[in-house]
């Protein structure tokens, strides 16, 4: 497969005219050298008023208009995070066939938060962002950073875990990736969207600790550190108030407290009054009511926004700054002379997506060392399940893309066996089958196993509503279609069982204790089946990590545990405040049944004893933590070094540990690697309500380096003065 190429977006004019010798003619905003903010001002004082309201909202299901008098383009948006939508009929949500946007689909975010690589998630974002340019898209609808909450949430593969750090390093690089070809990222959804129940009408009760502990940093480094050029709101209510227009979300802490420089967006249809809209601080409206230019015009930001501005209800002041928001965005991509060519469904661009894949897939258990699978013992392998066959990335609501191809495991194993073993498949279940046929077909691969050498049985969810997709949450914490009844029947056979599980959320395993090997490998994207088939075999050492925790029951989850998800319909309280996750488990003294940041490996990893410089610091110091680390097994791999840190008094109650700082490190056999992590005092500080502040609090704390959250191999004590 050729790479496939597009020449440079530029404005014409202004490149004819420079190669001509009259540059300085050429007006300050169309002149690609010129600082952006005066390229800005001057666009600003050529526009009207009617051109202004037009930049504010949707004309299409996909974009907004630009000002075709002076030159400046429309705003073209992909939505999902992990590859493009197809494109759509103008002012429809209907696909409109096309032959030529078929994409590279890239793994799930869950998948790129389970490499805890940022190498990986620039990697990710840049190879992204090729394919969105040469499709003339100047924003991409991601990264969604809403931390999960409850595993029932049927939107959490589209997210990076339940830590705060974790999901803040992932996504900093990710938009770092993107940006850096100059498309704009767009981080989802601010705030505390947390769930598909209720989504567009429920209330969410967060208190301040909360917010700024567990679901504020990552929009807050996005912002911050990653200097995000787009921000979407999200559907739910927060404090009573729609997050699309809310005004302590947008105008105090976002624009205010974080400074950002960029455009709000609002989520589809998430924009609901006017006033608000245009007070608390929404930029660029985007909705659902489709079909006619008189659709687009009724949108709260459109001609509602014209005739309050005419009447004088809204000020000049207010208008200007969010037009400059959007001007500034499209000189950022669009106008700022320097996107690249692109390149789309390219194999470049897919072996990118296969070594996310490969490096996100996490050996959680491997009995007997039974993986890699050996084909010289081995003459034929049975492999069971729907979800071996099944195409993932062309579904899931708005995450669906349009994939060039996608591998499929069965393929993909496969392909990699060759002619040297005999691979049969079984469905062993169908999705959309009776629970008579799923006893049938439950019975035909019990029965096949006993001719197999070996069973590798390829499950779990699939992104159908009602699992892992968009607008509803999960039904229930059991896997669907009576896998469970499947599984414990294969395992019965006595044959060696490996299990492969398609998800993005966990669920119950009540035959874990019964089968032998069992990989996560989420969904994967074009190069899926690829991918599984390299670890299976052994081309490639698993390296992943969970980014959240595995429970053994749903009520191990603490806001299921209270009660407190999904709510009475009209409010959801999150009773839990900032014990989610590994805090709650290790607050409750709860054993999981994978913790987070757990991962095998096909070698083996020796710690050294950690090192600090100092035994106490002052909190304008940094403390250095030291820890050597071993390939002390026969094969090279990458290990996740996890830094924790845990404050042993406190005024206000704190989690057992927090992570603070991780390390992916690629070692051969043998070979020692000396991890350093440098700390500040924001790894020692939680949130105060009473001062509403972040506080470092003198006294005792320990570091704690591991292998997981409930793998620690090494620890030191000091004290903070």
């Amino acid at each position: 497969m050729n790479d496939i190429v597009k020449p440079f977006t530029v404005i014409a004019v202004s490149c004819f005219l420079a190669f001509i010798g009259k540059a300085q003619t050429v007006p300050v905003y169309q002149d690609m050298s010129a600082p952006v903010e005066d390229r800005v001002e001057d666009a600003l004082s050529r526009m009207t008023l009617e051109e202004k309201v037009a930049l504010l909202h949707a004309d299409r299901s996909y974009g907004a208009a630009g000002v075709p008098r002076l030159g400046i383009p429309e705003n073209d948006l992909t939505d999902g995070p992990s590859g493009m939508r197809p494109e759509m009929v103008w002012q429809t949500w209907a696909h409109a066939g096309m032959s030529s946007d078929s994409c590279t689909a890239y793994p799930a975010l869950v998948c790129l938060a389970a490499t805890w690589n940022p190498d990986l998630g620039y990697l990710f974002g840049r190879s992204y962002g090729r394919e969105a340019v040469y499709r003339s898209k100047n924003m991409i609808l991601g990264p969604g950073v809403n931390i999960f909450r409850t595993p029932m949430n049927g939107r959490n593969f589209e997210y990076m875990g339940e830590d705060p750090y974790l999901t803040s390093e992932m996504a900093v690089s990710y938009i770092k990736g993107v940006q850096s070809d100059h498309v704009a990222a767009c981080v989802k959804h601010f705030a505390v969207n947390n769930q598909e129940t209720g989504r567009t009408t429920i209330n969410t009760v967060v208190d301040e600790r909360t917010l700024h502990e567990i679901y504020f940093p990552a929009f807050k480094t996005a912002v911050q550190e990653g200097g995000v050029w787009a921000i979407m709101g999200a559907y739910n209510k927060f404090d009573g108030q729609h997050c699309c227009h809310n005004r302590y979300l947008l105008k105090d802490v976002l624009k205010g407290q974080w400074g950002f420089d960029g455009v709000v967006v609002s989520d589809f249809g998430g924009t609901h009054d006017t006033k608000e809209a245009v007070e608390n601080g929404l930029d660029l409206e985007m909705g659902t009511d489709l079909g006619s230019v008189e659709a687009f015009r009724r949108y709260k930001l459109a001609d509602p926004y014209l005739e309050m501005l005419r009447s004088g209800e809204a000020s000049m002041e207010e208008l200007d700054d969010k037009v400059r928001r959007v001007l500034r965005m499209l000189f950022r991509t669009k106008m700022s002379g320097r996107q690249p060519w692109g390149l789309l469904a390219s194999e470049t661009n897919m072996a990118e997506s296969r070594r996310i894949a490969e490096e996100g897939i996490v050996l959680l258990k491997n009995d007997a060392d039974i993986l890699p699978l050996n084909l010289s013992d081995m003459s034929r392998i049975l492999v069971v399940g729907e979800n071996a066959c099944r195409i993932m990335s062309r579904s899931g609501g708005s995450s669906e893309v349009k994939s060039k191809y996608e591998i499929v495991p069965l393929e993909g194993i496969r392909t990699r066996v060759k002619d040297s073993v005999d691979v049969i498949w079984q469905p062993g279940y169908m999705s959309d089958a009776t629970p008579e046929k799923v006893d049938s077909l439950r019975k035909e691969a019990i029965m096949a196993a006993h001719d197999a050498d070996v069973v590798i049985y390829v499950g779990g969810l699939n992104k159908e509503p009602g699992q892992d997709c968009e607008g509803v949450d999960r039904q229930s914490f059991n896997l669907p279609y009576m896998q469970d009844e499947l599984i414990s029947g294969l395992a019965a056979t006595g044959k060696e069982l490996v299990l492969v599980m398609i998800s993005g959320n966990s669920y119950a395993m009540p035959w874990i204790n019964d089968v032998h090997a069992l990989v996560q490998a989420w969904y994967g994207g074009s190069e899926a089946g690829s991918a599984i088939a390299a670890v299976l075999f052994g081309d490639v050492n698993p390296s992943g990590k969970l980014p959240f925790s595995f429970h053994k029951s749903i009520g191990d989850c603490g806001a299921n545990a209270l009660g407190a998800y999904p709510g009475d319909g009209k409010k959801v309280e999150y009773s839990e405040g900032i014990f989610v996750g590994y805090r709650w488990l290790e607050k409750k003294g709860i054993e999981p049944r994978f913790a987070f940041g757990h991962g095998l490996s096909y070698t083996d990893f020796k710690y050294g004893k950690v090192r600090i410089d100092h035994k106490r610091i002052s909190a304008d110091d940094s403390l250095t933590v030291s820890v050597s680390v071993t390939n002390s097994g026969n094969l090279p791999g990458a290990e996740v070094v996890q830094l924790y840190i845990g404050d042993k008094v406190s005024s206000l109650p704190r989690p057992v540990k927090e992570l603070k700082g991780f390390r992916k490190v690629f070692l051969a056999p043998g070979q020692t690697a000396e991890v350093s992590f440098v700390l500040h005092k924001d790894a020692f500080s939680f949130y105060d309500p009473g001062v509403h502040r972040w506080v470092a609090e003198p006294g005792g704390f320990s570091v704690m380096i591991g292998s997981s959250s409930s793998d620690i191999r090494g620890r030191a004590d000091f004290v903070l003065e």
